[in-house]
């Protein structure tokens, strides 16, 4: 009798799980609130297998919220600038001039950018790029509320292209922070700017890859790629996540032509890169690395057949500076660089970042390795002298 009554529960049980499944695929809304799937999870929506595996953010159908909470911290950016009229232009005739009673010399036209930038905190500092101010005469910040302030330029850093303004305004809506560290390809992320001049808008994309470098446009290059639509215009703007967190500044796009205009390739700056520099911005003006006088060169596999190299990893020394930092501690042209103060050099980028880590006067252990056999030297390291020399 017992087994009976439990055939008959069983039964019963999974008819009853399967008529649920069932109205929970096809129709959700007849069930109760605890019992139905969001639409983001179910097979017809998403093709998820089912709520359990599908991550929490799986089940975002808006990023309203997102937007609304990073929005009021990014700014329009308007410069002026001194430069000289391009060739053929018809201001560059006198007798043109003459007839327009135009007072101002063809070589000083002012002429106009746009960009965007980020509040950082309450106290009118703002972060964006250093491209967007560069050789400005001027700097006008639009607000989301529609006010206009005049901006100084605080700091940059053109080999992180970052740079810091100041306005003289107070209890102003500040972004708050996120992780880039913590970011995985294929996050949506959130890009927000002034695109064209058309005005703040926001477009949403994907991580497409992370730590991207060796692409020509800075010297420290460590970006975060993404397919959410960056176009002139939102350079210095947020890369935020859907928590409405700031994770990038919005720096660059890919463009085959040249021609403005997104293709699905942007890259941003992490905040984990644009922390530092605005820490080091806000406490001393400027940047300061480490340089010990070398020029690196990766090692390609032809280089590592021509020179019968045991490993393929390191960055060569093409060249040492005379009489700089590198060559004192005995550094010579040929050797391989293999760590720095203990940390791996994998490439001329790990060795650019390991270095630049470096405290200018203090002291460093180089791991070399000079026809097949390792040692390691100490070099007193030198400040990095301001952007034009490509020498580390």
């Amino acid at each position: 009798m017992l087994r009976k009554l439990w055939l008959l529960f069983a039964q019963t049980v999974v008819v009853v799980l399967a008529i649920v499944f069932v109205v929970a695929t096809l129709r959700p809304e007849w069930l109760p609130r605890r019992l139905s799937w969001p639409a983001a999870l179910t097979g017809v929506a998403g093709g998820a297998s089912g709520p359990a595996e599908a991550p929490r953010e799986a089940a975002i159908v808006s990023y309203a919220l997102a937007a609304q909470r990073a929005m009021p911290a990014v700014v329009n950016i308007h410069t002026t600038r001194a430069g000289r009229l391009p060739p053929g232009h018809p201001m560059t005739d006198p007798s043109v001039r003459r007839f327009f009673g135009e007072p101002v010399p063809p070589d000083r036209q002012p002429w106009s950018n746009l960009g965007s930038g980020v509040l950082v905190g309450r106290d009118g500092h703002i972060l964006t790029s250093h491209h967007v101010v560069e050789s400005a005469d001027g700097i006008v910040v639009l607000l989301a509320d529609g006010a206009r302030e005049r901006a100084r330029l605080v700091g940059s850093d053109p080999e992180t292209d970052l740079a810091v303004l100041k306005i003289e305004r107070r209890d102003l809506p500040g972004i708050e922070f996120g992780d880039s560290e913590s970011l995985r390809i294929g996050d949506v992320v959130l890009a927000i700017g002034n695109p064209f001049g058309v005005g703040q808008s926001v477009t949403m994309g994907i991580v497409g890859a992370l730590g991207r470098s060796q692409l020509g446009i800075n010297t420290f290059e460590n970006f975060i790629q993404t397919d959410a639509a960056i176009n002139p215009g939102n350079s210095g703007g947020a890369l935020v996540d859907v928590r409405g967190r700031l994770i990038g500044i919005n720096t660059a796009i890919y463009s085959r032509s040249g021609a403005p205009g997104s293709l699905g390739i942007g890259f941003a700056t992490p905040i984990s890169t644009a922390r530092l520099v605005l820490e080091q911005i806000l406490r001393d003006g400027a940047v300061t690395r480490g340089y010990i006088g070398v020029e690196p060169q990766d090692l390609t596999p032809e280089l590592v057949e021509a020179f019968k190299l045991a490993r393929r990893s390191g960055a060569l020394i093409a060249s040492v500076i005379r009489n700089g930092p590198a060559e004192r501690a005995g550094v010579r042209p040929g050797d391989i660089l293999v760590a720095v103060e203990g940390q791996t050099v994998t490439g001329t980028t790990a060795m650019l970042n390991a270095i630049a880590g470096l405290v200018p006067g203090a002291r460093a252990r180089l791991k070399l390795v000079r026809e097949g056999r390792e040692l390691e030297v100490t070099v007193t390291v030198g400040k990095r002298p301001q952007p034009g020399s490509r020498r580390e």
